[in-house]
């Protein structure tokens, strides 16, 4: 009995030493997948500061997602911080930041569009696939409008990851932002505002990062564990088909409450997409109606 006991022990030793080996590889795989130099074709933008451009890049910055992350001000702030070791601080992209005043215009593009540093190299937590694209016009305007923000003090970002998914980082299972674009890719072309499914094609682009590529849902790639999977939005899932009118799907963005006044996913950030106009909101609601059935989620 006792030497089954001691070969157990040691069947269990061995397997404990072994997954540490594996989660060591991982981790020293993903610092040197970290530390790689990333080339994108980059294009830089004529920006514009007339108030027409300034108003639409506030606009875009607030009902985008960008002001969730950092901040009304764009000081930057801490948006996630779990106990178990995941921590995100954006960073401050005020001209008061050492780092953000040093942005060429160049810069802007490479960071929101493609999800990579002035330095070259991939940004970790940046959900860029959300702008990737934007069009030029739009991509422009919130360039000029976060380029106009009063000077303040705040810290540069921060990104500590579990040793588990720096691992899984490394053996591609958790991506950062430059791999999940297509950089080959033109922007979109300019799009007049319409309640239209094409222009709804063009607002959903804000949904990418969190509900995938097709929109199916599932878990979102990177999250802390305890965050419920997104929503399936195609015709396949059960969340689109409370909104059999548009009234409901846009009451439902700016409450973050279902019909039935049941709350929707905790994650969902609703204080920037609540901020969607109606043109926005009811392009997206026909566009999300008009998606192909899909049989299997991410």
């Amino acid at each position: 009995m006792k030497r089954m006991i001691r070969i157990g022990l040691w069947s269990l030793t061995g397997v404990c030493v072994l997954a540490a080996g594996v989660v060591l590889v991982g981790v020293l795989a993903g610092e040197r997948k970290g530390a790689r130099i990333v080339s994108v074709p980059v294009v830089s933008l004529a920006y514009r500061d007339d108030a027409q451009a300034l108003a639409r890049g506030k606009y875009l910055y607030e009902s985008r997602g960008c002001m969730d992350c950092h901040g009304a001000s764009g000081k930057g702030r801490v948006f996630i911080d779990d106990p178990g070791g995941l921590y995100v601080r954006a960073p401050n992209l005020t001209s008061g930041s050492a780092v953000i005043g040093r942005y060429r215009e160049a810069d802007w593009v490479r960071a929101i569009r493609h999800g990579v540093a002035p330095s070259g190299r991939a940004l970790m937590v940046m959900p860029s696939e959300d702008y990737n694209r934007l069009s030029d016009d739009d991509l422009g305007a919130l360039v000029a409008y976060v380029r106009s923000l009063p000077p303040l003090p705040g810290e540069v970002a921060e990104v500590r990851l579990p040793w588990m998914v720096r691992a899984l980082y490394g053996f591609g299972l958790v991506k950062d932002a430059a791999e999940k674009i297509d950089h080959g890719l033109p922007p979109a072309r300019p799009m007049t505002a319409t309640v239209s499914p094409e222009y709804g094609a063009y607002v959903a682009n804000a949904c990418l990062g969190c509900h995938g590529a097709g929109l199916r849902g599932g878990k979102i790639p990177g999250a802390p564990p305890d965050w419920p999977p997104a929503a399936d939005l195609t015709p396949a899932g059960s969340a689109m088909a409370r909104y059999d009118a548009p009234e409901k799907f846009v009451g439902m963005m700016r409450s973050g409450l279902r019909p039935d006044g049941s709350p929707v996913s905790r994650v969902m950030p609703f204080d920037s997409f609540g901020r969607m106009d109606d043109v926005d909101l009811g392009a997206l609601y026909l566009h999300l109606k008009a998606l192909p059935a899909q049989s299997a989620s991410r």
